[in-house]
C-alpha cells in the first residue's frame, strides 16, 4: 500500500466521497472526470492490437469514466475490483451466474428482494441450480442447511421490505469453513454504514440506482469482490458483455460526492418519523433496525454505523378483509409521498408491500405492511402528510 492510499483510509467518510476514484490533475485539473462516450478504441500498431497491449481496448472493457466510478467504489468497499452493470437486479443476477453452475446448491435468504427470488425460481432453476431459502435469523445455525454441493450463500441485511437483520460474521464463518462463497446485497446501508468485505463477505452488491446516484433518474448496479474472487467475476462479466454506460457512471459518480450528507439527512428524518409512528394507536409496529424495539436492533447496533431512510410499518387493521382497502386509502391520502417503486432518491415514496412469495417468513397478521422511503423534505411536512394518509385509512 502506498502512503497516499494509507492516508486515504484515515480520511473521514465525506472527505473520502469527495476525493474517491479520480484525480483532477489526470485531466488538466478539471474537477469532474470527462464523459468518454465510446465503443471502438484505436490501436497504434497491429502488434499492439494483436496483444491488446494498451489500457483500453473496447468500451465494454471500460473507459476513463467508468474506471473513475469503479475506482471510487473500490476505495469505499475495500475491494480488489468492481464491475458496473445496468441495474441493481443485474448486479445480483450476474453475481449468481459468475459463481454458480449446474448441480450446485445455493442458500438464499428468505427476505431477499422479490425480483431476485423470481430469478432464482425461474432462471437458476432452469440452469440446474438447486435453490433453498433460509430464515434470515439463522446465523451460525445455517450450517444445518449445508450440503456437499452448497457453493453460495446470499445475504441481504436488512432484508427487503421487512428489514430482518442477519448475523453476517456468523454466516461467513460457517460458509467459509464449508468452502462456500458469501454474497451480500448491501444497498440499504451502502459502504458508509456497513462494509461487507471487512466482515468476511466475498462479494458486495449495490444498486447504485439508490443512494449513490441519489436523484431517481439513473439505473446502475455495482459488484465488488475481494482478491480471491475478483478474477472470476471479471471474466464472467467480460463473457456476458454486460456493462454500465459512461454517461450513467458519470452521474453516479457525481451523486456519490454528496451521498454522505444525504444519508445523514435520510437517517435523521427516518428515525424521527419511525419514532413518531411507533407511538400511534393506529400503527401496530414499525420495522426499522435503528429502533430499540426492533428484534434485530442489537445486531444492527453491533455491526452497522448507521441506518438509511427506508423502513416499513404495519397498519393496525381490525380484519384481514380490510387490509387492501385500508392500505389503498392510506396511500391515496398522501400527497408529498409519491406512489412509486425504488428508493434512495431525494423524494419521499410509499407503497404497499406484498409478502406472499416468501417461503419461511409469515406476513404480519395485524395489518398491511407499508414501506416508506423518507426523502429530503422537511420532517414536519412529511408527518403532516402521513397524518392525512392515516386519517384516510381510518375513514375508509
Amino acid at each position: 500500500m502506498t502512503n497516499n492510499e494509507d492516508a486515504f483510509k484515515k480520511l473521514g467518510p465525506n472527505t473520502q466521497l469527495v476525493r474517491a476514484g479520480y484525480d483532477p490533475f489526470d485531466y488538466h485539473g478539471f474537477i469532474n472526470p470527462p464523459t468518454v462516450r465510446a465503443s471502438t478504441v484505436l490501436f497504434e500498431t497491429a502488434e499492439t492490437m494483436e496483444k491488446h497491449d494498451q489500457k483500453y481496448t473496447y468500451a465494454t472493457r471500460g473507459t476513463p469514466t467508468t474506471d473513475a466510478l469503479c475506482n471510487a467504489i473500490n476505495e469505499l468497499e475495500g475491494a480488489a475490483g468492481t464491475i458496473l452493470v445496468p441495474s441493481g437486479l443485474a448486479a445480483v443476477t450476474l453475481t449468481f451466474l459468475a459463481y454458480l453452475s449446474r448441480g450446485d446448491h445455493a442458500l438464499i435468504v428468505d427476505s431477499v428482494y422479490g425480483n431476485v427470488r423470481h430469478f432464482c425460481d425461474t432462471m437458476l432453476a432452469r440452469f440446474g441450480v438447486d435453490v433453498e431459502y433460509y430464515d434470515p435469523s439463522a446465523g451460525a445455525a445455517i450450517e444445518a442447511r449445508f450440503r456437499p454441493n452448497t457453493k453460495l450463500v446470499h445475504t441481504e441485511a436488512p432484508g427487503s421490505n421487512t428489514f430482518e437483520m442477519q448475523d453476517i460474521p456468523a454466516i461467513v464463518a460457517v460458509a467459509h469453513r464449508r468452502e462456500a462463497i458469501v454474497t451480500m446485497d448491501n444497498t440499504w446501508a451502502t459502504p458508509l454504514y456497513f462494509r461487507p468485505l471487512d466482515f468476511g463477505v466475498d462479494v458486495s452488491i449495490q444498486a447504485s440506482t439508490k443512494y449513490p446516484a441519489g436523484h431517481s433518474d439513473i439505473l446502475m448496479g455495482t459488484v465488488s469482490a475481494n482478491e480471491k474472487h475478483w478474477r472470476r467475476l471479471k471474466q464472467v462479466n467480460g463473457a456476458l458483455g454486460i456493462c454500465g454506460a459512461p454517461e450513467d457512471a458519470y452521474q453516479v459518480l457525481r451523486g456519490l460526492r454528496t451521498m454522505g450528507l444525504r444519508l445523514d439527512r435520510h437517517q435523521a428524518s427516518a428515525l424521527e418519523i419511525a419514532k413518531w409512528l411507533e407511538l400511534r394507536d393506529d400503527v401496530a409496529r414499525v420495522l426499522y433496525p435503528a429502533l430499540p424495539s426492533f428484534p434485530g436492533h442489537d445486531v444492527w447496533k453491533r455491526d452497522f454505523r448507521g441506518a438509511s431512510g427506508v423502513f416499513s410499518f404495519v397498519l393496525k387493521v381490525a380484519g384481514k378483509e380490510d387490509f387492501k382497502r385500508k392500505a389503498h386509502a392510506f396511500l391515496d391520502g398522501l400527497s408529498l409521498f409519491g406512489l412509486g417503486y425504488s428508493w434512495g432518491g431525494f423524494p419521499s415514496l410509499a407503497l404497499e408491500v406484498d409478502l406472499n412469495d416468501r417461503h419461511i417468513l409469515s406476513p404480519p397478521e395485524e395489518g398491511p405492511v407499508l414501506r416508506l422511503q423518507v426523502g429530503l423534505e422537511d420532517v414536519a411536512d412529511l408527518k403532516a402528510d402521513l397524518e392525512r394518509g392515516l386519517e384516510a385509512a381510518r375513514a375508509a
